[in-house]
């Protein structure tokens, strides 16, 4: 076959492509637009828990709302509050959420609350402008994690996480320290921005916090609140939608443990892998349960997360001291490193990488000598899940926080 004849069927087949491709964009931005409103929730921490707070909120409002997690468990929600989780043959990929829109407008929503699962600069901003196309775009904070992708500091990940921000839409933050970048992404896009206030979260009581069911975090519940006041949902009624919720698998739990004469008080904070909120979160467990109990860091990490464990290692260091620091997952020795060369006393560490549950759980029963806080943190998945489920299903009783 002569060369002009071989381009002449490669410039065919490209335009066919071509016309396919925007074709399908047309098709999904008809569909897309049959759904009124779409909020598309963006952060570095607590995406899953606002995400399920702002739907609990609004559903409990009245609205006709469907909702999508990719958290601890993905999972879709539906107008009547059922969970169903997300099945995925070959791991994540951004088009999910093109099927999941699909999936959620034969429900006929009035609202989709959607959770972002791009780590790349360039396929959160796809994600958002091609996908999503949100009138309602929600960035929970920009904290250090994700450096690998998104940093090397948290400048470059509020960059980042400012692609999801809407075009001619509302933009809404917890986010207080770096809201500049915020301004001008707003500004670029037409969007107007709102900020979550310390006073806004100040007003949320500890006696509201008591009524969740498990551990949330004020700026969270403040963020959500604010975008259902803003959705037209009563405050009162979102909040009480939003204390029924059921935890979800990768919230943050306080259990009360009594096992073979062991009184453990097991902290899931797995989820928690950023260093700032973790330390904030071992510091509240040491000052609340800390005193004439062993202390004891439980750090599940991951050979696929590199920077996320040396970024704890360098700051745990620096927190209240532990009475013994324990290993699991992979990729151990990426910590080990760094800890100890940052100061840590290696005869504290103890190394468990490819440890089994039951091998990790009796473990910490023998280093409890009797009475202990154990705090799990730096990854849900490898590992932490099983662990944190093994004391949940053992817990005398969960702490109201």
């Amino acid at each position: 076959m002569e060369i002009p004849v071989l381009l002449a069927i490669v410039a065919g087949l490209w335009l066919l492509l071509v016309l396919a491709g925007g074709l399908e964009a047309l098709k999904h931005r008809l569909l897309v637009n049959r759904i009124p409103v779409r909020v598309h929730v963006n952060g570095t921490r607590g995406k899953t828990s606002v995400t399920r707070l702002i739907a609990a909120g609004l559903r409990a409002g009245g609205k006709r709302v469907c909702a999508k997690t990719t958290g601890s468990a993905a999972a879709v929600t539906d107008p009547d509050g059922r969970e169903f989780p997300i099945y995925r043959i070959s791991g994540a990929n951004i088009i999910e959420q093109m099927r999941t829109l699909k999936r959620m407008a034969k429900l006929k929503p009035e609202i989709v609350v959607m959770e972002c699962m791009a780590l790349q600069p360039q396929y959160q901003s796809l994600s958002e402008l091609r996908m999503v196309r949100s009138n309602v775009g929600v960035i929970t904070n920009a904290r250090a994690d994700h450096l690998d992708v998104m940093g090397p500091g948290e400048e470059d990940v509020a960059l980042a996480l400012a692609g999801s921000t809407p075009v001619n839409g509302n933009l809404f933050t917890a986010e207080r320290d770096l809201l500049a970048i915020f301004e001008h992404a707003c500004q670029d896009r037409k969007s107007h921005l709102h900020g979550v206030t310390l006073d806004e979260v100040d007003a949320i009581s500890d006696d509201t916090m008591s009524r969740f069911r498990y551990a949330e975090h004020k700026e969270n519940v403040a963020l959500a609140l604010k975008i259902c006041e803003h959705l037209g949902v009563d405050r009162d009624k979102a909040l009480a939608g939003m204390t029924d919720l059921q935890p979800e698998a990768g919230a943050m739990q306080v259990l009360h443990i009594n096992y073979f004469r062991r009184e453990i008080i097991f902290v899931n904070a797995f989820a928690a892998n950023d260093p700032e909120s973790t330390g904030k979160i071992w510091e509240n467990m040491v000052t609340k349960f800390g005193d004439e109990r062993r202390k004891i860091m439980l750090i599940n990490c991951r050979a696929d997360r590199p920077h996320r464990s040396q970024q704890m290692a360098e700051e745990a260091v620096n927190w209240s001291e532990a009475d013994k620091v324990i290993l699991m997952g992979s990729g151990c020795f990426v910590f080990v490193r760094s800890a100890v060369k940052h100061g840590l006393d290696p005869e504290k560490v103890l190394v468990l990488e490819g440890g089994e549950t039951t091998d990790i759980t009796e473990t910490l029963l023998e280093e409890s000598a009797g009475n202990a806080l154990v705090v799990g943190m730096c990854n849900i998945h490898g590992g932490g899940e099983e662990v944190a489920r093994f004391f949940q299903n053992r817990a005398v009783k969960e702490e109201d926080l």
